[in-house]
């Protein structure tokens, strides 16, 4: 774990993340605001990622990563659903490992989550997939995707072809060289064609069958669409016809509250995923596609905008976090019991979305399931004729195959079972039987080492014939002289064998003398040898680096270059747009006139100054009336503090009036308690 905490600090240290973070800082973070690193990261390899996750759902964070993650193909090391809730609760163990890996492969990543960007097909339930209009637009999408496979990888064999920029220009030049021969031998062709009689009506006869071939290639083009739409067709009634099948066997022994529950069940599914979870959807999709507009109709900004909205956005975060804090400190008891239940209705919801969101996967799969099971239904009727069985037959055959398996199964076991002991016997006697070829080839070097090669083969022999002894002395009862005679030859074949050897080893013993020299002289090249390789090695190295920093030179030319011309023509667009503006508003037409930016923004100017106007009028009245009436309610005040005061005494002399007597002198009443 220390070893991760120290990578992963050194690459936030460096560019493009710039942290300045420690062992100590790092560790000690937050698991929000860990999860805020690991969303940075994903950000640098996929900018779509680019966000504060204080803004989103933890769940929809959560399965936002889970997504990318899937997508740049990251193998988690725990189960599923302790992975994901780590990454919720940006549990350490499950982070760290997630980081190393992205930095270890980041630019490998980077690669595969901008292909993932066009290669990644969108999931378009089947129903609405067989739409005329869908399944046209999804096959046209489906047939770009192919084409950015085949331009991709042209690119990738462009770039590492090497090509330069010289020789393109060359091809170009030959190119347009081609290109005036060719239009020189059209002219020539021409007034070839114009000295030939009724050339004018043969070329309308060729013109004609040019005309007539598009013709029949759009004819062709035509009828392979209408049998496309003919076989969707019998898709579609095929399917409603199973529907139908499947809602006359469930409706088979139901009743009619049952089926009535089970509609308004269904009803009110339909209606919380129309009403709630459809409209969300649409929504959040035209909110994506009007920001995708604003950002292609904004216009190009350099460096100093966008350090500009980088300040803004820096304000406005700390703005939102001193507002954090002040809500924090004032911990009202009230917003406390709205905070529970706002975060129960929260729970709810999005139970309600996942539970919205499983019913349609489930829907998914039994389709996709319903669709194999129709298939193999079609291919079992093709099968020699035979039908499928049902009922009865069916269980007893599954009863009948069960049996055969459970059979099957032990034979099949029992069958492992011999095979592995017979491959491990096998093995033995592959192992035994090279040990002993490795101990006679051992032990042949030893005889030859000590000069008495041969001698284990004597020795075997002589171990053959003590055998062949002792068997003809049990069977034949051979003699002590036949023994003895025989021990004598052996002796013999022995002696003339050591005669043999000695001038072999004599002979040896210089040719020992000879290799020792032969082996130091090797040694002394092999070292030799070592020393160029290595410093062969150390310049391929050298070369390598120079190839590769200027392979990264030749990628941000090109880059740039893409860069330049993408600013070019957004320049031509703004030059256009400027020119209709132009047209527009110096146009006789009023018409024409009204639609010109600077009369809309002009009637739009006047419009707000008229609104500040009115507002300024306004707050004079306020401003004027205000002190009037701060005063009228203070008297308000005053006089309802009064009338309850007037309500306490009357309800006071209420309770005190049988405790209390009255003592009339002549000249006051006095009230004695």
């Amino acid at each position: 774990m220390s070893e991760q905490l120290k990578f992963i600090v050194e690459q936030l240290n460096k560019e493009p993340f710039k942290r300045s973070y420690n062992l100590i800082s790092f560790d000690s973070l937050e698991p929000l605001h860990l999860l805020q690193v690991l969303n940075d990261v994903l950000a640098e390899i996929n900018p779509q990622n680019k966000l504060d996750i204080r803004e989103e759902a933890p769940d929809a964070t959560a399965m936002r990563m889970m997504n990318e993650l899937r997508v740049l193909k990251y193998k988690p090391s725990d189960d599923p659903s302790t992975f994901r809730q780590g990454i919720v609760a940006g549990v350490k163990p499950v982070i760290y490992p997630i980081l190393v890996w992205l930095f270890q492969k980041m630019g490998e990543l980077k690669k595969r989550a901008y292909l993932a960007r066009f290669l990644v097909k969108l999931e378009i339930p089947g129903e609405i997939i067989q739409d005329n209009d869908v399944n046209d637009a999804f096959t046209q999408y489906e047939e770009m995707v192919e084409q950015f496979k085949i331009l991709h990888k042209e690119s990738t064999s462009l770039k590492s072809s090497g090509f330069s920029t010289t020789e393109i220009r060359k091809d170009i030049t030959q190119m347009e060289e081609e290109k005036d021969q060719l239009n020189k031998r059209i002219e020539r062709l021409k007034k070839k064609v114009e000295s030939v009689p009724n050339s004018e009506k043969m070329l309308d006869i060729a013109r004609n069958f040019r005309k007539e071939q598009d013709r029949e290639t759009a004819l062709g083009q035509q009828r392979q669409d209408q049998k496309n739409q003919l076989h969707h067709s019998e898709q579609r009634l095929q399917r409603i016809s199973h529907q139908l099948k499947d809602l006359k066997q469930s409706t088979v022994g139901a009743s009619a509250d049952g089926l009535i529950k089970k509609l308004e069940e269904e009803n009110k599914v339909n209606s919380y995923l129309c009403t709630e979870k459809l409209p969300k959807e649409i929504e959040a999709r035209r909110k994506a596609c009007r920001d995708l507009e604003h950002v292609v109709n904004e216009p190009a900004m350099g460096q100093s905008d966008l350090d500009q909205i980088n300040e803004e956005i820096k304000a406005v975060n700390a703005e939102v976090n001193g507002l954090i804090e002040k809500r924090m400190m004032r911990n009202d008891p009230v917003d406390d019991k709205f905070a529970l239940f706002r975060q129960q209705a929260s729970i709810i919801a999005r139970k309600k979305e996942a539970a919205a969101e499983t019913l349609s996967d489930a829907k998914d799969d039994v389709q996709q399931h319903q669709q194999e099971l129709d298939e193999k239904r079609e291919a079992a009727k093709g099968f020699q004729g035979g039908e499928v069985l049902k009922g009865d037959e069916f269980k007893r055959y599954v009863n009948k195959l069960r049996g055969k398996s459970t059979v099957y199964k032990k034979k099949r076991q029992e069958l492992a079972e011999l095979r592995a002991e017979y491959g491990v016997l096998s093995r033995t006697d592959e192992i035994l039987k090279q040990r002993n070829d490795q101990i006679r080839q051992h032990l042949a070097a030893v005889e030859a080492k000590k000069g008495i090669a041969g001698y284990h083969d004597t020795q075997e022999e002589l171990e053959k014939v003590s055998t062949l002894k002792s068997e003809l002395d049990e069977v034949k009862g051979k003699t002590l002289e036949d023994i003895s005679e025989m021990v004598q030859k052996l002796n013999t074949k022995i002696a003339a064998k050591k005669s043999a050897l000695a001038p072999v080893i004599k002979e040896l013993r210089p040719l020992r003398q000879q290799h020792q020299e032969i082996q130091q002289l090797y040694d002394d090249k092999k070292t030799t040898y070592d020393t160029m390789a290595a410093g062969f090695e150390s310049n391929r190295s050298k070369l390598e680096q120079d190839v590769r920093v200027l392979r990264e030179e030749c990628i941000q030319e090109e880059s740039r270059f893409h860069y330049l011309n993408c600013m070019r023509r957004v320049i031509e667009i703004q030059q256009q747009r400027v020119a209709d503006e132009m047209k527009a508003y110096t146009s006789s037409d009023p018409v024409e006139r009204k639609k010109a930016f600077r009369d809309q923004y002009t009637r739009k100017i006047q419009e707000q100054e008229n609104l500040g106007k009115s507002l300024r009028e306004k707050q004079k009245a306020v401003k004027e009336s205000h002190g009037p009436s701060m005063k009228q309610m203070k008297m308000w005040k005053d006089f309802q503090t009064l009338m309850d005061c007037k309500k306490d005494c009357f309800l006071q002399q209420g309770q005190e009036k049988d405790s209390s007597q009255v003592i009339r002198d002549d000249a006051e009443d006095r009230l004695v308690l």
